[in-house]
C-alpha cells in the first residue's frame, strides 16, 4: 500500500512539474510573440540618424555635433513634407551623395580632412529617449553616417517622423510628430512609448529591451 502511494505521489509530481513547465513554456511564447509584434511596428514606423564620430576625442565628439546640425538642417528641408517612412526612406537614399558633401563640407570648414561614409541600413539601436517619447532598444532603419575611423561615440535621433531636434533644444516632441506615430501604432504601442508613470506599461517596456537586447547581443556573436 504505502509502495502504491509513493507511485502516486510521484507520479503527481511529474505531472505538477510538467504543468509548469508547459506554463512557463506558454508565458515566455506569449511574451516572444508580443515583443515582437511591437519591436515590428515601431521599427515600421521610424527612419531614423545614427552619426558616428572618428573618435572620443572633444575635437572629433564636438565635430560630430556640428556635422549632425548640417545635416539636419539639410533633412528638414527635403524631408518636411513626407507623409511617411517609406517616403522619408526614398527621399533621403535619392540624396546620399548630397548628405555626404554636406559631412565632408563641414569637416573641412572646421579643419579637418576626415572621410565620410554615408548609407541606409537597418542598424542595432540602444534605448533611446526623445523629450517624452522613449524607443526600446532593437533594429531599425538609418541613415548612417560614419566619419573618418568611426571609433568614437554615437549620436542617435529619429528624422521621421522628426524627432530630431528634441535632443537639441527644448525636449519636448512636437505634436504633429506625436500624431503622426500614433497613426502608424496601436493605442497599445503608443502609449508604451510614452507612458512613463504606469508600472505595468514600464514592466512591459523593460521586457522589450531585455528580448531586443538578447537578440542583439547574439545577432552579434
Amino acid at each position: 500500500m504505502k509502495s502504491f502511494l509513493n507511485i502516486i505521489c510521484k507520479g503527481k509530481v511529474k505531472y505538477s512539474i510538467l504543468l509548469l513547465f508547459l506554463l512557463i513554456l506558454y508565458i515566455f511564447i506569449s511574451a516572444f510573440s508580443y515583443v515582437n509584434a511591437v519591436s515590428k511596428d515601431l521599427s515600421n514606423s521610424v527612419f531614423r540618424l545614427h552619426v558616428i564620430a572618428n573618435s572620443d576625442t572633444k575635437e572629433d565628439q564636438e565635430l560630430k555635433l556640428k556635422v549632425r546640425d548640417s545635416v539636419l538642417s539639410y533633412m528638414n528641408t527635403i524631408c518636411k513634407n513626407a507623409t511617411d517612412k517609406e517616403e522619408a526612406i526614398s527621399i533621403a537614399n535619392a540624396h546620399l551623395d548630397e548628405f555626404k558633401q554636406i559631412a565632408l563640407n563641414t569637416i573641412q570648414e572646421n579643419g579637418y580632412d576626415y572621410n565620410v561614409t554615408v548609407k541606409i541600413g537597418n542598424f542595432s539601436f540602444p534605448t533611446k529617449t526623445y523629450g517624452d517619447i522613449s524607443l526600446p532598444s532593437g533594429y531599425y532603419d538609418a541613415l548612417r553616417i560614419e566619419i573618418g575611423e568611426a571609433k568614437g561615440q554615437n549620436w542617435w535621433c529619429v528624422m521621421f517622423p522628426p524627432l530630431c531636434f528634441v535632443d537639441v533644444s527644448s525636449g519636448i516632441v512636437p505634436e504633429e510628430s506625436k500624431k503622426t506615430m500614433k497613426n502608424d501604432l496601436s493605442e497599445e504601442e503608443f502609449t508604451l512609448i510614452s507612458n512613463r508613470e504606469d508600472s505595468g506599461i514600464q514592466f512591459k517596456f523593460k521586457l522589450i529591451e531585455l528580448f531586443q537586447n538578447v537578440k542583439v547581443t547574439t545577432a552579434k556573436n
